[in-house]
């Protein structure tokens, strides 16, 4: 037999252990998952008082002497599922409701268990959408009137606000009077989808300023609910909601035509919205006419790493447009040619072009198309894609409740609100200085830390009530 190894020597690929039988790589794994719940409490605290507070205002339709799970300590259940990416309401039963997690939604509910998903369901079937629609809302504002977005105003002035719609659940049945219906090779779908308008920053933010739900009124609709009305109305709440915020929307070609011109004119936003070649016949030919005539509205850009990126922009101001209403606007058109090698390192080009309301210059040329016309893609790219395809899982019926699912969408707003805090807050870089690398990955460490971190009422009392200074990734 070998010689026996000496006792203070540790076994290979373990940490030394100390007193209490917890390895130096445990007590590490610990530190940093009870950081990462201090980061998660703390800017729930810093910006927004806490969960509570924020659903302070949501009538509860419950009996109060019934209620077992208050209504805060519910959502906030909900807004869990989302951030950990559990994928379903029974994930929270399994994952959430034994050990340690119990002992923290004590600590912030004083509540001796974690409610079922099913208690959630039945809850949210009743709410006011309305409500939980101020709260997103508000949260975003919190965030506004705290400066958290000022960096990334266009000019200093303007947030790029993107409007767009996407899917999220279908039926190959009629889930509720609202579907709307599309028949393909004899099959029909019936689909729920809806209409957004974002915050969205240079820096990849995405945050939910208003949402327009796009259904029927009934399943005898004569006419199918489409993004166009539902943008109508979701300007409309917008202006009610905001009335004094410098907004600069940022739109798909959809959108172009004279109601949308002379909504934002009523309104005081700037718009910047994709023009096509076939879209607004006289908008394209006066440009082509003008332009030529106007060799001054040209500028080269070099951008991108090592200036290989090259910009060709030409613009013509003053366009006279009447819409089919006979109602007159003046615009601007602007077109970008970039040319950039592409992964196989041959050069190719692509024409970008918007209409908008703004007058144009050599000197704000091309802040408004990169800033402003080409931030459009971020509530795609930063927004619906990571909320479909990043864990959140927006196409999935975590409910056949019309009025729960809204509930459901809303809730998963504010987790990836807070996701978003969190991965690109420098709070973190001291215990995570790689970063987590993708949301998922964050997801994944979070739950990780709500199972198991040991934690205390004392802890989490400490976490709220720490004081800290929260600053955020600008790449």
């Amino acid at each position: 037999m070998g010689a026996r190894r000496k006792a203070s020597q540790a076994p290979r690929g373990r940490g030394v252990r100390g007193s209490e039988g917890v390895s130096d790589l445990e007590e590490k794994a610990q530190e940093e998952q009870k950081e990462l719940i201090r980061a998660l409490t703390g800017t729930l605290h810093h910006f927004f008082g806490g969960f509570s507070p924020l659903f302070a205002h949501v009538t509860d339709p419950r009996n109060p002497l019934k209620i077992v799970y208050p209504l805060a300590s519910l959502a906030f259940a909900g807004v869990m599922m989302f951030l950990f990416h559990l994928k379903a309401r029974r994930q929270i039963g399994l994952l959430l409701r034994n050990g340690p997690s119990i002992r923290k939604f004590q600590a912030l509910f004083g509540l001796e268990s974690f409610p079922h998903g099913d208690t959630l369901n039945e809850l949210f079937s009743n709410l006011e959408v309305e409500q939980i629609q101020m709260v997103v809302s508000g949260m975003t504002e919190t965030l506004i009137r705290k400066k958290v977005l000022y960096n990334y105003r266009l000019f200093g002035i303007y947030f790029i606000v993107a409007i767009d719609g996407t899917g999220t659940v279908s039926f190959s049945h009629r889930h509720c009077p609202h579907c709307l219906t599309r028949t393909h090779n004899g099959k029909t779908l019936y689909y729920h989808p809806v209409l957004e308008a974002k915050i969205v920053t240079s820096n990849g933010f995405a945050f939910s300023l208003m949402t327009e739900f796009i259904e029927n009124p009934g399943d005898k609709a004569t006419k199918q609910d489409c993004e166009l009305k539902a943008f109508y109305r979701l300007a409309e709440r917008l202006k009610i909601r905001f009335p004094r915020l410098p907004i600069l929307l940022s739109m798909d070609g959809l959108f172009a035509g004279g109601p949308t011109f002379d909504l934002c004119r009523r309104y005081g936003w700037k718009f910047m919205i994709v023009l096509k070649d076939n879209d607004l016949p006289s908008v394209n030919e006066e440009f082509n006419g003008l332009s030529k005539l106007q060799p001054e509205n040209r500028l080269i850009w070099r951008t991108g790493k090592g200036a290989q990126i090259k910009q060709v922009f030409r613009w013509v101001d003053d366009i006279a447009y009447v819409d089919s209403t006979k109602k007159d606007h003046t615009l601007s058109v602007i077109e970008c040619l970039e040319t950039k090698p592409d992964s196989e390192g041959q050069q190719k080009t692509n024409k970008f072009k918007w209409v908008t309301n703004c007058n144009v210059s050599d000197k704000n040329v091309t802040a408004l198309s990169n800033e402003g016309g080409r931030m459009r893609w971020k509530i795609e790219n930063e927004g619906f894609n990571v909320q479909k395809k990043g864990g959140y899982e927006l196409k999935h019926a975590y409910t056949n409740n019309p009025n729960s699912a809204k509930i459901f969408y809303f809730l998963l707003q504010i987790a990836h609100l807070l996701a978003q805090l969190l991965n690109k807050a420098t709070l973190l870089k001291r215990d995570f200085p790689k970063g987590f690398g993708s949301a998922k990955n964050l997801a994944l460490r979070l739950l990780e830390a709500w199972r198991n971190a040991r934690m205390t009422q004392a802890d989490i009392t400490a976490a709220l009530q720490k004081r800290f200074q929260m600053r955020f990734d600008s790449s």
